[in-house]
């Protein structure tokens, strides 16, 4: 029986309702929980590689054909400007794509056998097998995308997967899901649950799960890791302060429009959004205020409006919140160079400090809003140290001419990934993503995803033959 409760899902440009679905109770994620640990235990119920290929081809197929439809649902619930969303969906469906090419190689090797008179007359090999029931809880900034990352992986590695939606945007993963049985997915292989958050902790943590892949806060993240069944394997993406240094040689006019469109891109609500950029002193003011004039320029508003470039926050708190830390770093000596004011109550003006103190909560914490810092270094140790020095490390970034301090600043900035001469929030989805330390454990990647998504099996054949 369902509980009766519903889910609201509101516009977070205008607080509009959009759509209303209802919540599933313990019953129905019992069910659902049981029917992904119930395919996998029977191996006749296994989907091989060959049909799986064929499935996400046609998956891809459908998506090509509602590339509208699918831009306008992740615009209007998530915020994110239509010509970004649509990015997004066009990644996504290239996200169906790697996936399908992967399946290909997720190959075991050759283990040698005859170099200790022991193993003689033997021959070893390994294989990679599905580990088993996947649980993903997806996060609101890429409702299309991150879904495909967390549910495409595991069905392509052969795993039956629950995905959980953020409650703000679980209209993208629904559509997806429709498309998934357009394309003839077979039932349970792929399911979402409409779950409340203590729910939620009982998917993540039900022994029946093999592998967790969270995309979300840091408090929820290690507390769900530290409740895990004992064996399950688990990715955690966390958030980050995506540190920039740039250097007195770089090359400011290719590098200012990379840094504005890094640091306001989804209105700074992605976890490796540019936040913290350290300017040498001999050019620091000038980039500043270079980027304050092209932030200016930005604009803000309606999502669906294919001419916005920032849309709202998700939630009015969070605007609330930005406020309330722009106006704390103005009081601890920051200079607003541009912003520093909410132009509604979802949309908050594109902003520039200038030096906010390191004790600061912007210079501290992850922002996740429209906000960027610009400090002012004399010695590049120096501002290496300050990038070094929180505990969130996910994506940075260096800007020089040469090479040598480039491949220096890489040794030494304490990243997952670092980018030369181009901003933090660049990613491809075929390669390695993912924090470290704070930040999170294991990687994204759809080919790494999916490799994490398998488990090794090592079969040594013994034979006088041999």
């Amino acid at each position: 029986m369902s509980n009766n409760k519903t889910l609201k899902v509101y516009s977070p440009y205008d607080n509009s309702l959009i759509k209303e679905l209802p919540l599933m109770d313990k019953n129905e994620l019992e069910e659902a929980l049981k029917t992904a640990y119930d395919l996998f235990l029977d191996q006749s119920n296994w989907i091989l590689a060959h049909e799986r290929i064929s499935l996400l081809e046609k998956v891809r197929k459908i998506m090509e054909g509602k590339v509208e439809e699918l831009t306008k649902i992740a615009a209007e619930e998530g915020g994110k400007p239509y010509q970004d969303s649509k990015v997004e969906v066009l990644r996504a469906i290239n996200g169906v794509k790697i996936a399908t090419e992967e399946i290909a190689r997720l190959t075991g090797e050759q283990i040698p056998m005859g170099l200790t008179a022991s193993t003689t007359n033997r021959l070893a090999f390994t294989t990679r097998e599905p580990i088993g029931v996947v649980a993903s809880l997806s996060a609101f900034n890429h409702p299309l995308n991150l879904i495909v990352h967390q549910t495409v992986t595991a069905f392509a590695a052969g795993c039956p997967v629950i995905v959980k939606p953020a409650s703000a945007t679980p209209l993208s993963c629904k559509a997806f899901i429709e498309i998934l049985k357009e394309a003839g997915v077979p039932k349970g292989w792929v399911q979402m649950v409409l779950i409340e958050n203590d729910l939620a902790e009982k998917l993540a943590t039900d022994k029946r799960v093999n592998y967790l892949s969270f995309i979300g806060s840091e408090k929820v993240g290690w507390s769900l890791k530290s409740k895990l069944a004992p064996g399950t394997r688990c990715a955690l993406e966390h958030g980050g302060t995506a540190p920039v240094i740039v250097e007195a040689d770089a090359d400011l006019e290719d590098m200012i429009p990379g840094l504005v469109k890094g640091g306001f891109y989804h209105a700074g609500q992605v976890c490796v959004s540019v936040q913290k950029i350290f300017v040498h002193e001999s050019i620091a003011r000038k980039v500043a205020d270079e980027m304050a004039k092209q932030a200016k320029d930005l604009k803000v508003g309606d999502p669906l409006d294919e001419e916005t470039e920032v849309g709202p926050l998700i939630r009015t708190e969070e605007v609330d919140r930005v406020e309330k830390w722009v106006k704390e770093a103005e009081k601890e000596g920051a200079d607003i160079l541009c912003g520093g004011k909410r132009i509604s109550q979802s949309c908050y003006e594109p902003t520039i400090l200038w030096n906010p103190d390191q004790n600061s909560k912007v210079s501290k914490e992850e922002i996740f809003g429209p906000v960027v810092c610009i400090y002012s270094y004399k010695e590049r140790q120096e501002a290496v140290r300050l990038a070094n020095s929180l505990e969130y490390h996910f994506q940075a970034a260096v800007f020089t001419k040469n090479v040598d301090t480039a491949l220096d600043t890489v040794q030494k900035l304490n990243a997952t990934a670092i980018m030369v001469n181009d901003h933090t929030a660049f990613r491809a989805d075929w390669m390695p993503f993912g924090g470290r330390d704070a930040s999170g454990e294991g990687l994204g990647g759809i080919p790494y995803s999916m490799h994490e998504m398998t488990r090794v099996k090592l079969m040594v054949f013994k034979s006088k033959f041999l």
